[in-house]
């Protein structure tokens, strides 16, 4: 029987396998919320639209 990998985990591996930083970001439900001010953004986003906050 094979487990099923949590689809944002395989997201964030490629992603750093690619040369992007995924740390520092909290998650809500399926979206990512900026650590800084709480905005709620894509998975895909590498900024704050709100704050300008990167990781």
């Amino acid at each position: 029987m094979s487990t099923a990998r949590d689809t944002d985990s395989v997201l964030d591996e490629f992603l750093e396998h690619n040369g992007h930083d995924v740390e520092g970001w909290d998650r809500s439900y399926n979206k990512k919320q900026c650590p800084d001010c709480g905005g709620l953004h894509e998975t895909a986003a590498d900024e704050c639209t709100v704050c300008g906050w990167t990781p």
